[in-house]
């Protein structure tokens, strides 16, 4: 089969470094880098208010509503992946062309069930949360940027969205960890690593992790969750 691109996906808690990450990796590619949610469609823009604290809504409806803007991108996404194309949430290897397209997701399935599930509110469980993702394509690795939320707090523009406060961020970490059990029975592979260290420390490590997965998946088929 044709060599296919891997989908590298980003993850943590707000302000351990996603953003930082992706436009160092846009500037190194010279490529496109196309936020996710996707703030211009109308669910986007529905997205983008709340999260602004321009509305209020139903914690089961916005949680639906991240999830109605990922399958909006998911068959575009799969597209880009059988086509060779590379899709990213972080760091990208060095040696690909530089007129590849590069998505940045930061808020992709896990996160959005860590952070709903993190609200505690009755119905609200992990499995609930992981339910509407079902179906949508598997990354291939997932980098988790750890960071604890007192390092967090400390870092410039903290505490300007809905989400960024310290004690809901804690409660966040841990259901990515509890995620983390449950992926390692199906195999899914995830890394840990340092979001304290120097940004150009923590560009090479993900570079080793992105490069190897590239190589290990190129010749498989997309896998979807299940």
């Amino acid at each position: 089969m044709a060599r296919r691109g891997a989908l590298i996906l980003l993850e943590g808690v707000d302000r351990c470094g996603k953003s930082t990450q992706a436009k160092l990796l846009a500037q190194h590619l010279n490529c496109t880098l196309q936020n996710f949610p996707d703030r211009t469609t109308s669910i986007g823009s529905t997205i983008n208010a709340y999260l602004s604290n321009a509305c209020e809504m139903n914690d089961q409806a916005i949680h639906l509503l991240f999830s109605a803007n990922r399958w909006e991108l998911s068959e575009k996404l799969r597209d880009l992946l059988n086509q060779g194309t590379h899709v990213v949430l972080d760091r990208y290897p060095s040696f690909l062309p530089s007129h590849i397209l590069m998505w940045w997701l930061p808020r992709y399935c896990y996160s959005g069930a860590a952070f709903t599930a993190a609200k505690e509110k009755p119905g609200l469980s992990l499995d609930w949360c992981m339910r509407p993702e079902i179906g949508l394509p598997r990354p291939d690795v997932v980098i988790f940027l750890d960071i604890s939320t007192h390092d967090a707090a400390q870092r410039a523009a903290y505490g300007e969205e809905r989400y960024e406060k310290r004690e809901f961020q804690e409660r966040v970490r841990a259901n990515f960890f509890r995620i983390m059990e449950t992926e390692a029975a199906a195999k899914a592979p995830w890394h840990v690593l340092d979001a304290t260290k120097s940004i150009d420390e923590l560009h090479a490590s993900i570079k080793a992790v992105a490069t190897s997965t590239i190589a290990q998946v190129e010749h498989t088929p997309v896998r979807i969750l299940e």
